[in-house]
């Protein structure tokens, strides 16, 4: 687990003011200034950040969502749970966090798609799917899944049937959502583990809907 911080409010007023005067425009290289910045000025181990990198991209991702997905297809009883709290259901895995404070969970059907957003921002329940993606916190997705969402949505690769609803919830820091994409068909039989293999973290922001075997 990540080594514990502390934080010298001038010494970080200080990085403050060099991030806007010192680093690169690209992402990537202002990600790789910052990261000598405070392991130069001392505020952060380098083995800290190893440590967070290994925590998010290993061992939270979209790994944490995907056995909640899992287990709500074959436990009734937790699905129900999942679908009246999230917040209180995930306590079960212990996945709770700041990001999944107040955590609502939407499920979709045959005649129902659900997709999220952030059009302020860019709030996301990191702490079951790991960091965003990029086209998550982009302007143009925040922008157009409100306003032509099935447009945004065969850009994903998913076409729906106009008889299909689709509804898109904006997430906020007050509540976000996860979606619980639909079990694939075929999938009789299957263990926890295994169906958590088949949800992708797409599936549950819903810009990916068929997760049938053999799909991928």
């Amino acid at each position: 687990m990540p080594h514990d911080i502390e934080h010298d409010g001038a010494a970080l007023a200080d990085i403050h003011r060099h991030l806007h005067s010192h680093l690169p425009p690209e992402p990537a290289l202002r990600v790789k200034a910052l990261e000598s910045l405070v392991v130069e000025r001392g505020l952060v181990a380098p083995e800290t950040l190893d440590a967070w990198i290994e925590l998010y991209s290993e061992h939270i991702g979209p790994k944490r969502g995907a056995q909640v997905i899992a287990r709500a297809w074959v436990d009734p009883d937790f699905h129900a749970r999942l679908m009246d709290n999230a917040t209180d259901a995930i306590t079960e895995f212990g996945f709770e966090g700041n990001a999944t404070a107040h955590l609502k969970a939407v499920e979709n059907t045959e005649s129902l798609h659900n997709l999220v957003v952030c059009t302020l921002c860019s709030c996301y329940p990191f702490s079951l799917l790991g960091m965003s993606p990029p086209w998550y916190k982009s302007a143009a997705y925040r922008a157009r899944a409100v306003r032509e969402p099935r447009m945004v949505l065969a850009e994903f690769g998913i076409t729906l049937p106009e008889d299909v609803e689709l509804r898109v919830w904006d997430s906020t820091a007050e509540l976000r959502y996860l979606v619980v994409p639909q079990r694939p068909e075929g999938t009789e039989g299957w263990t926890e583990d295994q169906l958590a293999g088949l949800v992708t973290r797409n599936a549950m922001i819903g810009t990916d809907r068929d997760l049938g075997p053999g799909v991928r």
